[in-house]
């Protein structure tokens, strides 16, 4: 078995879970955007909430891969899962988010950004 076969990405708990990325589809080279990453609709109770987010970039002709962008750790019934962050691509590539939930396990997400 691998570590990824154990991320989950499909399925009837996907619609709370799964994060959510929004960010344009396509930038500038070197000019700034805003990346907001977030889980909807997901209790926020120390018996289950998202625990945390990752969010890692997979840039094209890069030798290795992927580039970890940050990690936010949630504090359950105090913090809402979402993060924002501001990026700047000198390459394209494809944007991946994970979620953990405590009690449903990681989830997966991603997004191509094209840079021109």
């Amino acid at each position: 078995m691998r570590f990824g076969d154990l991320i989950y990405a499909e399925g009837e708990k996907a619609k709370n879970h799964k994060p959510i990325i929004e960010c344009p589809d396509s930038v500038k080279s070197g000019e700034g955007f805003e990346l907001r990453v977030y889980v909807s609709g997901h209790p926020s109770r120390v018996d289950h909430s998202i625990r945390y987010i990752e969010v890692y970039f997979y840039e094209e002709g890069r030798d290795f891969n992927p580039i970890k962008l940050a990690k936010a750790v949630f504090t359950p019934e105090y913090v809402n899962p979402e993060v924002t962050l501001k990026l700047k691509l000198e390459k394209s590539g494809t944007i991946f988010a994970l979620a953990y939930c405590n009690k449903h396990g990681l989830w997966e997400s991603s997004k191509r950004v094209k840079v021109s």
